[in-house]
């Protein structure tokens, strides 16, 4: 069984074996997945060692001391955080061996098509349709809002194989080469002045049924998987005590005296005490996750952490007054990762807008806490067993 020491003693093999000073970043990055210390709790093989996730510290506490590289997991947190899961627990051996790897170091970015001009917090009323020719699916339709696409090599869809039965039960997920030909990528530019996201548009790609997550019309299942790990990895995120909004609104508040009043004072104690709740809601969280898969509880943390950075950056920019409404850099760019801390209080006032749409809306993350959290009596559905194909559009 291995325990604290004896990841310790690997960590020390690894590091005298890779000197972290004299070896390429992802040469050690690579090392460190095959030694079985990239996410511990995964299997053998596969970038772990099949013990417990809360060991996953020890390691990660020993490689900080000696100044090891991360995987710069802001850069890919779809992948760590969406892609990854849904393929240990739906690929095939195959998928397994050769996605997580590259995806763990960082060589191959990923991304999410979901999302879609006529289905976003319907979801499951998408209509990219995936018609099957032999061993490949042709694949046609749009996504939106899918960040890191100008970036990635790989992306995580669901399309609609079956038209015939009601909407979730005619879906099916597929990985998809973002380098293929068919796949168009458009920026979408926001409110930032940034293009953060885009707009995908998919025609006659083709892709192969070996890249097929799940049965086919399990997609809708396959994809609860991602969904919950999303909103987990959103709202569940490891934070030091005033670590996030709350961090530079605090600091400010020290360091200005002139700007404070009483008002701004009493809420932002009540803020401090509700970012502080939720972090430790979210350490608890991540140590539930040690008994097996996330719950439903993440839409709840996602929910707090939406509302929570509205209130704080609306705060921000209430308290530095005139400073308040300056803005940065209205440069269109499209920028590799979301840097709420590192930017200004314009940046983060405006960004935290997307924060109640982006990994599910709040009115649909309201409807799951209320139905799978609390057990209260579901929303009349008039479409529940109605043919896709026979909804009105």
């Amino acid at each position: 069984m291995t325990d604290a020491e004896e990841l310790r003693r690997r960590t020390a093999e690894l590091l005298a074996a890779h000197p972290p000073a004299t070896t390429d970043r992802l040469d050690f990055l690579r090392a460190r997945f095959d030694a079985g210390l990239a996410w511990v709790h995964y299997p053998e093989g596969l970038g772990g060692l099949g013990v417990p996730r809360a060991l996953q510290a020890v390691v990660d506490a020993e490689l900080e001391a000696a100044g090891a590289p991360d995987n710069d997991p802001r850069r890919i947190g779809i992948g760590l955080g969406m892609a990854a899961p849904t393929i240990l627990r739906y690929g095939t051996d195959e998928q397994k061996s050769r996605f997580l790897r590259p995806l763990w170091t960082g060589e191959e970015v990923w991304c999410q098509l979901f999302s879609e001009p006529g289905a976003g917090s319907d979801l499951a009323a998408l209509g990219t349709r995936a018609v099957r020719d032999g061993d490949t699916w042709v694949v046609n339709g749009q996504k939106v809002w899918t960040s890191s696409a100008h970036l990635a090599r790989w992306a995580i869809l669901i399309a609609r194989t079956d038209p015939d039965v009601p909407k979730h039960a005619g879906i099916t997920y597929f990985i998809c080469d973002m380098s293929d030909p068919g796949v168009e990528v458009r920026p979408l530019r926001q409110i930032t002045g940034e293009a953060e996201f885009n707009e995908v548009f998919l025609t006659d790609v083709r892709i192969p049924d070996a890249r097929r997550l799940g049965e086919v019309g399990d997609g809708w299942r396959v994809a609860q998987t991602t969904l919950m790990n999303e909103r987990v990895s959103i709202g569940g995120m490891r934070l030091p005590r005033e670590g996030g909004m709350i961090g530079p609104v605090a600091k400010t508040w020290r360091e200005r005296p002139e700007l404070r009043t009483h008002d701004l004072h009493q809420r932002l104690l009540g803020l401090w005490v509700e970012s502080e709740v939720s972090r430790l809601t979210a350490e608890r969280l991540r140590q539930q996750l040690v008994a097996g898969q996330p719950g439903y509880e993440g839409s709840g943390m996602k929910l707090a952490f939406a509302r929570l950075n509205q209130e704080i950056s609306g705060l921000e920019v209430e308290l530095r007054g005139e400073e308040g409404l300056l803005y940065d850099e209205w440069t269109m760019r499209r920028p590799e990762l979301v840097d709420f801390t590192g930017r200004d209080a314009g940046y983060r006032y405006l960004r935290a807008k997307g924060n109640s749409i982006e990994g599910g809306t709040s009115e649909v993350l309201l409807n799951i806490v209320a139905e799978r959290v609390l057990g209260l009596p579901a929303e009349p559905r008039t479409d529940k067993d109605v043919a896709w194909k026979d909804l009105a559009r």
